[in-house]
């Protein structure tokens, strides 16, 4: 199936979480639709699916490639749910957003897609790179008078502390790798564990 491109506001309203991290999309606190007020209580498989929804849909990963991503940090050493979540800060739009390049994820997500963006100096257009510590994010010479990208920076109220920017030469540089504390808190990682452990 292909990556999803419909409304996220109706997303946002079932799963009960901002995607954007700006809070607009959930002006409405309850479901969509005519019982949104009226939903049953989830079973146990319900909170777990609806878990991982929730953070597939806020890095805007489609299911095989968020598998992937699982299998991948089951093999690797210490917490399976935090080395995933690890992985998924790491993609380079995810990255792109956290700097203050791109307001939103998709809107980040199409910076890199249309070649605005550089890794250590070499243009990389594919959204889902993994960044490495210690890797120069930069905006590309000729993309640096986008209104999009200045009007981001200037609208930037959160830098996490994983991360390094230079608003000037609008480059960024991650740092290191970052811990449980910094990633997303609304996610309980355990359920999604639990999910792909069934």
């Amino acid at each position: 199936m292909a990556r999803y491109t419909g409304p996220r506001h109706k997303i946002a309203r079932r799963l009960g979480i901002s995607l954007d991290g700006t809070g607009k999309d959930l002006k409405r606190n309850y479901p969509p639709g005519q019982h949104g007020h009226a939903r049953r209580k989830l079973s146990e498989y319900g909170l777990q699916l609806q878990e991982k929804q929730k953070l597939r849909h806020m890095y805007g990963v489609n299911e095989k490639q968020f598998r992937r991503t699982f299998n991948e940090a089951t093999k690797m050493p210490g917490v399976s749910g935090e080395n995933f979540m690890i992985l998924l800060e790491r993609r380079l739009d995810n990255l792109v957003f956290r700097m203050g390049f791109a307001p939103t994820r998709p809107a980040a997500r199409q910076l890199v897609s249309h070649g605005h963006i550089q890794v250590n100096g070499k243009k990389v257009d594919i959204p889902s790179y993994r960044v490495s510590v210690g890797d120069i994010i930069s905006v590309r010479e000729k993309s640096r008078d986008m209104e999009l990208i200045k009007g981001s920076l200037e609208a930037r109220s959160y830098l996490p502390e994983y991360l390094e920017v230079d608003d000037q030469q609008m480059t960024g540089k991650l740092v290191r790798l970052p811990s449980r504390e910094e990633l997303p808190s609304e996610i309980n990682e355990t359920l999604i564990v639990e999910f792909y452990s069934r």
